[in-house]
């Protein structure tokens, strides 16, 4: 999918030169996993025959809570109903995420209590705890990780991927064109085609572990420092792919204080209200 990197570069891809992890395990799985970037060009080729199955298999090997296998997905490749998901997902004027109608396909990843409730119902039982909070995340965290799989999956045997999380901006209207039942709502997209290499995608680089890891308990020690050296890192990142000038903290603080970053999302909670999650 993507020029094969040594596996210091590609570390140094991913952390930078400063607070580099030194021991990390090194296999096959691993350096896929951290070669990992989104696609956002895509050929115009066919999907290879397969490869729907194959990424669906992938995804219910994924880990899911109780083994209740709280989610669905809806493959969508016919290209009307793919511009119809791209004008829901595609900011204001509908012309955001241009890869949905460039790529193949999108696939919609579903937390779906429907089919559980209705097993329940039809016992004669009353499906109380499906009015907790918790039974809303148990079918989202289901649907995030096989949706995580299928990514892993789909990069394995050489195709490109993006998540669409504005596949929830218009929450309501993608479930009536979908025709999703009750108790079910996308809780991201997943484009999926062929990248077009001609187009330079680099691997954007995260946070030092320093940040993220905390051993035994949370300690916020030094924080400022290591973020500032990643944000000479995020620099370099955006520089060699033409992007305008913005830190991280500035993206940060963009995304917690604007509510055209929510575009339509602050609607979601109404959404699931009315389509049957609880929140007990």
């Amino acid at each position: 999918m993507a020029t094969k990197l040594h596996k210091d570069d590609l570390i140094k891809a991913r952390y930078g030169s400063q607070d580099t992890p030194q021991n990390i395990i090194w296999n096959e799985q691993i350096e896929g996993l951290l070669n990992h970037r989104s696609i956002r060009n895509y050929l115009d080729k066919p999907l290879p025959e397969g490869w729907l199955e194959t990424l669906v298999a992938a995804a219910q090997s994924a880990s899911t809570s109780s083994n209740l296998q709280q989610w669905s997905v809806v493959a969508v490749t016919d290209s009307e109903l793919k511009s119809k998901v791209r004008a829901l997902a595609g900011g204001k004027d509908g012309q955001g995420n241009g890869y949905i109608a460039q790529a193949p396909a999108i696939l919609l990843w579903v937390a779906d209590i429907s089919r559980n409730h209705d097993i329940t119902v039809d016992a004669g039982l009353n499906p109380s705890v499906h009015e907790y909070l918790d039974s809303f995340l148990m079918a989202s965290l289901d649907a995030a990780l096989a949706a995580q799989n299928a990514s892993v999956a789909a990069e394995s045997i050489g195709l490109g991927t993006v998540y669409i999380g504005a596949a929830r901006n218009r929450a309501k209207e993608l479930a009536e064109l979908l025709s999703l039942p009750r108790y079910s709502y996308v809780v991201c997209g997943l484009v999926v085609g062929w990248p077009d290499l001609e187009v330079q995608t680099n691997i954007r680089p995260r946070l030092p572990q320093q940040v993220v890891v905390h051993h035994n308990r949370y300690q916020a020690k030094d924080l400022n420092t290591h973020i500032e050296a990643y944000e000479e890192v995020f620099k370099t990142f955006r520089e060699g792919l033409g992007m305008k000038g913005k830190t991280w903290k500035e993206a940060v603080q963009g995304s917690a204080t604007s509510m055209e970053y929510m575009d339509g999302r602050q609607e979601l909670r109404s959404t699931l209200d009315e389509r049957g999650f609880g929140f007990k």
